[in-house]
């Protein structure tokens, strides 16, 4: 049996249906981390849904409970399918979990826990974020013994339930466990290619931290006709205060926020790659760092974003000044910015500027590290020409994806080179209504990861890690 032997298997895979009834399967179950009242659904997909599978596959698998005693998170299944100690070991990765479901913001026809087909979309919640993502990666490595007998190398997984709120307790379960863990590389699937068109690889992440600014100076509103002019508004401070954080096009404004990183070999692997997507927003060309280009924002800078703003009562008005005013801000970061300055240099900034008043709330929610893997290491370099023999096509390769993911514990806690292939689009409408993917990139997914896989088992890049 042959490396298109395997690739034949997985593409048969996707055009039987199989793949799609299997999601379909994976979708139906409601596991939103967000969601209190699902925490039983979070450990039901990995009992009832993942480790059948893995344990038909010759995998040993373990549940763990959430280690985690600041954020309360759901549970982890670790596997390992041991072939012979000798041989390379890769670790990957998936999570289970989604964000809310957003029920009744779906167009008509749609609901976010029925997997619903309509030309090449699959929709449904978690489509594309995460279960398609590690349904394919199960199913590739199912290929590829069902063709080989055999994988030819060492296999590890890591299943988690939390990843929508911060991945708690991730750190400490590779910390706990980093000898079970042990691996030659980490190969796992999150995240959206820049095209549709063609894979993409990346090393890393940009790192993302959340925090409120809070202006709250009373009890009660006050009328605003009896009192505009004699009380100081909160929501005006605060508008204010977010202004002296950028400049009327974004450009960050905190000396300690810009990174160090961008040097002349990150550039140089950024030139030329796309940003944005034929059916994502579009790209406003005035918006940003002037001095780079729309890929160096993206993946080689840090941006700052108001995700929510609150004061009084929006949809229901009244004459009255708001006794507080409160916005969701958060910063998404790369290598060269230190994170523990984040939060002490806006204090500083913001009370140089004369807002004593506004607090500064970190948010609960687990802060994902910067991470990012030289684009010349050996690993990646394998993976690029396994993919490209898969599929005819150079891939994407970034240094690092736009958002943010659990990378940092995996290429930091663990120390392993961290190679991510994507297998959604930038269009996919994750964490927000109409979630989908597409069945072209599902299918060509399947193919360059039995690739991949098969030719892991052939031989490696580097001797195997002592």
């Amino acid at each position: 049996m042959t490396r298109d032997d395997a690739v034949s298997r997985a593409t048969t895979y996707f055009d039987s249906g199989h793949l799609q009834s299997d999601l379909a399967k994976l979708v139906a179950y409601r596991s939103e981390s967000q969601a209190p009242v699902q925490a039983a659904v979070l450990g039901q997909y990995l009992t009832q849904a993942i480790q059948p599978r893995l344990d038909a596959m010759g995998f040993d698998c373990t549940l763990h409970d959430n280690p985690s005693t600041q954020t309360k998170g759901g549970p982890f299944l670790l596997g390992s399918r041991i072939e012979d100690a000798s041989l390379p070991t890769v670790l990957t990765y998936g999570h289970g979990d989604v964000v809310w479901g957003q029920d009744g913001a779906w167009r008509e026809g749609l609901t976010p826990f029925e997997l619903i087909e309509e030309g090449d979309r699959l929709f449904g919640r978690g489509s594309a974020d995460n279960k398609v993502q590690h349904l394919i990666n199960i199913a590739a490595l199912e290929a590829v013994i069902a063709t080989r007998g055999k994988l030819g190398f060492n296999v590890k997984i890591v299943l988690e339930m939390s990843e929508e709120i911060g991945s708690p307790g991730l750190a400490e379960m590779m910390a706990m466990h980093c000898e079970a863990l042990s691996a030659d590389v980490f190969i796992a699937s999150d995240g959206p290619r820049l095209s549709a068109q063609r894979p993409t690889m990346f090393m890393g992440s940009r790192g993302g931290l959340g925090f409120d600014l809070v202006v709250d100076l009373r009890e009660g509103a006050h009328h605003s006709g009896n009192w505009g002019g004699l009380l100081a508004d909160p929501a005006i401070i605060l508008a204010h205060a977010l202004a002296c954080i950028t400049d009327a096009r974004g450009q960050l404004r905190i000396p300690e926020w810009h990174p160090t990183s961008l040097t002349p070999d990150v550039r140089e692997a950024l030139r030329g790659l796309p940003v944005g997507a034929e059916d994502a927003a579009k790209v406003d060309s005035d918006w940003g760092e002037e001095s780079l280009t729309p890929a160096e924002r993206a993946y080689g800078w840090n941006s700052f974003a108001i995700l929510a703003m609150t004061a009084g009562i929006p949809d229901a008005p009244v004459n009255a000044i708001a006794p507080s005013a409160r916005a969701c801000c958060q910063l998404r970061f790369v290598v060269g910015t230190d994170p523990e300055m984040i939060i002490p240099s806006l204090r500083r900034h913001l009370d140089a500027h004369g807002f004593e008043k506004v607090m500064i709330v970190p948010h609960e929610k687990g802060v994902f590290g910067a991470t990012r893997l030289n684009p010349d290491h050996p690993w990646v370099n394998y993976v690029k020409a396994s993919l490209k023999k898969t599929t005819g096509k150079d891939p994407h390769v970034l240094p690092n994806l736009a958002g943010s993911l659990p990378n940092d514990c995996f290429a930091d806690v663990l120390g392993l080179p961290t190679i991510w292939i994507p297998h959604s689009y930038l269009g996919c409408n994750q964490h927000a209504p109409n979630e989908h993917v597409l069945k072209s990139v599902c299918r060509e997914g399947m193919q360059v990861m039995a690739g991949l896989f098969w030719d892991i088992g052939t031989h490696t890049p580097i001797a195997k890690a002592e």
